[in-house]
């Protein structure tokens, strides 16, 4: 599957370079200013400012790039919250998964009720363009009342011990939460989980399906991809 790689016009700054930082950036707990001192390392000399812009308009166009790549979404979806700390105050973050720890979408509210729930669910049918055969979630109510209401004829399981899941996927954000000191706005959690997702997993297949050569293998396919994306490929040729 083909797609145009965003467009660099006006940076002076090759894409190599900035989908470098972008990658550094989402991929490890690192600050902008780590990344500006580990591109001074490679002896590239660039701000942490330009590098915070890069990733603002650059990082989502990468995720949603890769998650045009990925094959349809499994039919099996986790659905979990956890609170998240924002500027000293409890929000949510929704979360979904199909039966292969894909993130299908994240979404913070600032509840977790029905209306919230009902919320998720929507916008769930709506980025995937697909129905799930089982929604599995935890005991949290306000799922089956949003269940019965947008898709009831989805056989739904109630049940923490099933939803391991979901849960996994969100340590990889817990350990980012916890080096970036928590998020300062609603928007920029929205904006950064977003692209986090979408970026993040991509680099981290599931090591214990894979023997040591298939691994290597793998992740040699997923930096060909991540070229591709950002368009380092074209630049090369």
């Amino acid at each position: 599957m083909s797609s145009a790689s965003p467009s660099y016009k006006g940076h002076r700054y090759p894409v190599e370079i900035i989908s470098h930082c972008v990658w550094l950036y989402f991929r490890f707990p690192l600050s902008f200013r780590e990344v500006e001192e580990l591109m001074l390392e490679r002896g590239v000399i660039v701000s942490y400012e330009s590098i915070r812009r890069w990733c603002l308009k650059f990082g989502q166009a990468y995720a949603n790039s890769l998650r045009r790549r990925r094959p349809r979404p499994g039919d099996k979806w986790h659905l979990d919250e956890v609170f998240i700390k924002i500027n000293g105050e409890q929000k949510y973050l929704w979360r979904a998964v199909d039966q292969d720890g894909n993130v299908l979408d994240i979404l913070v509210q600032n509840r977790r009720d029905k209306t919230a729930a009902r919320r998720f669910f929507r916008r769930l049918l709506m980025k995937t363009g697909s129905v799930p055969r089982v929604v599995v979630t935890d005991k949290l109510r306000s799922y089956g009342a949003a269940h019965r209401e947008v898709m009831p004829s989805v056989e739904h399981r109630s049940h923490k011990g099933l939803n391991n899941r979901a849960e996994n996927s969100h340590q990889p954000t817990r350990q980012r939460e916890q080096a970036m000191k928590g998020f300062r706005s609603v928007g920029g959690a929205q904006r950064f989980l977003a692209a986090f997702s979408g970026i993040s997993p991509h680099f981290r297949p599931r090591r214990h399906c894979f023997t040591a050569h298939d691994y290597r293998t793998e992740r040699h396919h997923r930096f060909t991809t991540w070229r591709i994306v950002t368009g380092c490929a074209a630049a090369d040729a």
